[in-house]
């Protein structure tokens, strides 16, 4: 059995290697989810506990590094989180993106962070179904995250029963996902509309487009200011005049980046570029 005891000393390294590679910090009282996230790797490599996994990372084991950071960045999503953003999407936000675009007939959507992919197969599936006049658009879904476990399993597209219970409305499962065993696969269809890619939003980015919008929900809680100021002025220097920035509900650029303006009409966390 692996031993569950965390060190002060194991968790600060830790605490530490993480901050180094992908700039989330993880602050005291944050031992339990080091214990559950990596008690799962150290029995994958047949260790006796995370002091164990502490010492082959201290040896400098790179492929157990990525995936001890892997392990520790995954985060929480659903199908259509929270709604309220994506009923504001679908009443305002898109319609209007799709009048000013109307010439180019093009869009380009940018999920940050986008973990086991539910964001922007939501994005997909109600692009599809409630706006069937972009069929002939240019759609650019890119959906980027540091975990290439959390990569695979996007573009798997297949999700466990309680995955697509959360916040998957009914029609769109049984009208876009097959049950296969115990889990659901989601239409090529739905898949092909989203490219996933590998990207530390800590660390120089490749050359990108300008969005029309990008999701960054629920992500920038886990960095620091200095982390969130740089990532903010990167988006808004890609982000188009009249495009928009949905951040999380606990999230703000306020004292972060006076160049971006709440859209306070709107109730969701959206932001715009400053006139």
């Amino acid at each position: 059995m692996v031993d569950v005891i965390l060190s002060a000393a194991d968790f600060a390294f830790i605490v530490d290697l993480v901050r180094r590679r992908c700039a989330i910090v993880l602050e005291p009282g944050k031992e339990y989810l080091v214990k559950s996230r990596l008690l799962p790797v150290a029995q994958r490599h047949g260790l006796a506990g995370i002091d164990s996994l502490v010492d082959r990372l201290r040896g400098a084991d790179i492929g157990l590094t990525m995936e001890v950071v892997e392990a520790m960045v995954i985060t929480e999503t659903s199908f259509f989180r929270d709604l309220h953003p994506f009923e504001t999407l679908r009443r305002t936000v898109l319609p209007e993106l799709i009048e000013a675009r109307r010439s180019q007939r093009r869009l380009h959507i940018w999920f940050a962070a986008s973990s086991s992919g539910q964001e922007p197969y939501s994005m997909a599936l109600m692009l599809k179904e409630w706006f069937p006049e972009l069929s002939t658009w240019q759609l650019d879904l890119s959906a980027t995250d540091i975990s290439n476990e959390m990569l695979a399993r996007s573009q798997a597209g297949r999700y466990t029963q309680m995955e697509v219970n959360r916040g998957l409305p009914t029609p769109l499962l049984l009208k876009w996902f097959r049950q296969e065993g115990t889990t659901w696969q989601l239409d090529d269809a739905i898949r092909g509309m989203v490219t996933f890619s590998p990207l530390n939003l800590a660390q120089p980015w490749p050359a990108m487009p300008t969005w029309d919008l990008v999701f960054l929900r629920n992500v920038m809680i886990y960095f620091d200011n200095q982390v969130k100021k740089a990532i903010l002025g990167r988006v808004g220097r890609l982000l188009a005049k009249d495009g928009y920035l949905l951040l999380g509900g606990a999230e703000t650029t306020l004292n972060l980046d006076d160049s971006f303006r709440r859209i306070e009409a709107l109730k969701a966390g959206f932001y715009q570029r400053k006139p």
